[in-house]
Order: structure tokens, then C-alpha cells, then sequence
């Protein structure tokens, strides 16, 4: 199951920076606009410490930890609905991508320059909404005027047209659609829509302000209901070339307990509702990812196919049980491994094996 990630934001607010350290590549991170044009992509695995003590009680060969793809896309400007920088490709994108998260500049910086003009998040939240909202407003009038024309010969339509209108109500107002999901019908899917997508917000600020409370919350007020990340692009890059403990060390400094690309990393992650259940055994230990709520066929289906046609039954265990046990053995000895069939909901950190006829 893959969870892809797109990062956008205004040209020179750190996002190639920020992507750098993410994926520990080195992508140009340029000072002027559009120095990204075709998007970079970087798989990175999901910080999960639950992971490797499975592996160190099971004494596993390998370690396969959820990974999650983020795509560094080009800085949109002002008018990118309407095509103004290189706008239409970076929209086509941004609709690939099943979360987006904003990069907005929170630092003052006389050497690198703002497309603006000035440093003023708040601005820079609207003209990326607005240019998503105008894009989806094309989209949505768009099928409109093709309902409209087939009124006619299907009365039916009608109830979509009602419903695409009401879209456009809220698009009109610069709101994004998600925040109004129980709202939207299925008819926004098939139409791909830009604002449906689940948001983040990344707020690239300055060492001193990683500490500061009180701007932290004044900025978190801008992102509505949907969740801010706070950090420093810059530092991100540079911990990523120092020896682990000395990287905590300094984010200890800094009042951080870890750093802001493992953060973004697993809000990322849990954003799509996305968890992990473990397989554990001397071969391998291994996270998988599934959607909240699935079932254990479904669960196995992950692995392979096979496995969901052929689903017998899963011996279930909580990560908790099964470090306490020291395994299996340990683990079904305390009585705390239990069989479970097709009904069951997987539960994140459970540990299972499963079973199939095929």
C-alpha cells in the first residue's frame, strides 16, 4: 500500500532543503524560482521503534521497516491555476499525490529572496489554497456544463448538478473541500479535485523559534483543523550528517525529543489513517501498512492475494505481549496469543501469523 506525499509551497521557502534531509538525498536547493522543475521522488521508511525490538527478540536477519514516498514538487506562484510559472504541470502533480503538505517560510533571511516580496505565512497559506480552490473550480464548472447539455436525455443529473453547485459554494469562499467532506459526493472523486486531499502544514522556522511556544501556537492557528509540523529545513539537512547520538544531543538542546522529518514522517503516515501490524521471525521482522479498520483477510491480502482468498485463520498477538514473552513461545505460553477469523479487525502493533490454504 502506498502512501505518497507531495510537498508544495512557494518558490525559496525550503521545500528541495526539507527534501534533502527527508530522503538524505541532494536535489538542487537553488535560491530562484522554479530550480525544481520535473518532481523529485524519494522513498523514505517510517521511524517505527517498535520495529526493531521485534527484531531483537526474534534475532531477525533483516528488518523491513513502512516506507512512505514523498515527492518534492516545483514552487507554485500566484496564478498557477491559469497556468503562471509552470502552474498546470504542477497541479497534475499535486493531483498524483494522496496528502499534500505545505512548506511555508517562517524565517527571516535577507540572503534568500521571497517571491513576494515579504515573509508573511498567513499570505502565502491563502495564495496556495486560492490557486488549488480556482483549479477545482474549473474542474467542477467544467462537469457541470457537460451535466447540463445531457439534462435533457437524463433528467438524473440533476442531483449531481445540485451537488456539484454546492462544491463550488465552498470553493468560492477559498475553503478546501476536505474540510467539508461529509458534504462532498462521490462524484468528487471521479473528478480528482486538488482540495479534497488530507493537508499538512509544514512551518520551516529558525533553531530559536523551535522553542518558542507561543509563536508556534500563534502559527498553528493559521492551518485550521488540519495538523502543523514545526522545523528547521536547514538544521534537518545538517543532523542528517552527524552520528545519531550527537543529533539527539542537539535536538535535546533545542527541546525537540526527536527530529522534525521523523515527526513529518509519521503524521504523514497517520494522516490517511494508515497503521502498522508486524510479522516477526528470525528471517525477518517486518512492518505493514493497511488502512485503519480492515479486516484480517484483507490484512493478509497486503502480503499476497493468496493469502486473502485463502485466509484460514491469524494467531494474533499485541507488540506488547510479544516482547514481554520473548516471542512466540513466550508469549503463547503467558496465554496471550489467541486465533482469530475473517470478522476481526487488525489493530495497530498487533503481531501476527497467518494462515491459508493457499
Amino acid at each position: 500500500m502506498s502512501l505518497s506525499v507531495g510537498i508544495v509551497g512557494l518558490p525559496n521557502v525550503g521545500k528541495s532543503t526539507l527534501f534533502n534531509a527527508l530522503t538524505k538525498n541532494r536535489v538542487l536547493a537553488a535560491n530562484y524560482p522554479f530550480a525544481t522543475i520535473e518532481p523529485n521522488v524519494g522513498i523514505v521508511n517510517v521511524t517505527d521503534t517498535r520495529l526493531d525490538e521485534l527484531a531483537r527478540v526474534s534475532q531477525s536477519e533483516k528488518t523491513i521497516p513502512a516506507t512512505c514516498t514523498f515527492v518534492d514538487i516545483a514552487g507554485i506562484v500566484r496564478g498557477a491555476s491559469k497556468g503562471e510559472g509552470l502552474g498546470n504541470k504542477f497541479l497534475s502533480h499535486i493531483r498524483e499525490s494522496n496528502v499534500i503538505a505545505q512548506v511555508v517560510r517562517a524565517f527571516e533571511n535577507d540572503d534568500i529572496v521571497h517571491v513576494e516580496g515579504k515573509i508573511n505565512p498567513a499570505q502565502d497559506i491563502e495564495i496556495i489554497r486560492t490557486e488549488l480552490c480556482l483549479a477545482d473550480i474549473e474542474s467542477v464548472t467544467k462537469r457541470i456544463q457537460k451535466l447540463e447539455k445531457e439534462l435533457k436525455s437524463n433528467p438524473k443529473h440533476s442531483e449531481s448538478i445540485n451537488q456539484l453547485q454546492t462544491m463550488l459554494e465552498i470553493l468560492n469562499k477559498s475553503e478546501l473541500l476536505s474540510s467539508h467532506m461529509t458534504e462532498i459526493p462521490e462524484i468528487a472523486q471521479d473528478l480528482q479535485l486538488l482540495t479534497t486531499k488530507d493537508f499538512i502544514y509544514i512551518f520551516n522556522i529558525d533553531e530559536e523559534t523551535l522553542s518558542n511556544g507561543i509563536r508556534k501556537s500563534e502559527l498553528s492557528k493559521l492551518t485550521g483543523d488540519s495538523p502543523a509540523v514545526f522545523l528547521c529545513a536547514q538544521l534537518e539537512s545538517e543532523l542528517q550528517d552527524m552520528p545519531k547520538d550527537e543529533a539527539l544531543e542537539l535536538l535535546s538542546s533545542l527541546g525537540q525529543d526527536q527530529s522534525g522529518t521523523d515527526t513529518l514522517i509519521r503524521l504523514s503516515y497517520e494522516t490517511l489513517g494508515y497503521i502498522s501490524y508486524f510479522t516477526s521471525g528470525p528471517k525477518e521482522s517486518r512492518a505493514w501498512t493497511i488502512t485503519k479498520g480492515y479486516t484480517a483477510p484483507q490484512a493478509a491480502g497486503v502480503i499476497h492475494t493468496d493469502f486473502e482468498k485463502g485466509f484460514i485463520k491469524a494467531e494474533v498477538t499485541s507488540y506488547l505481549d510479544f516482547i514481554n514473552g520473548q516471542g512466540w513461545p513466550g508469549a503463547r505460553e503467558a496465554g496471550k496469543v489467541r486465533l482469530e477469523g475473517k470478522d476481526y479487525i487488525v489493530e495497530d502493533g498487533d503481531v501476527i501469523v497467518f494462515r491459508s490454504s493457499n
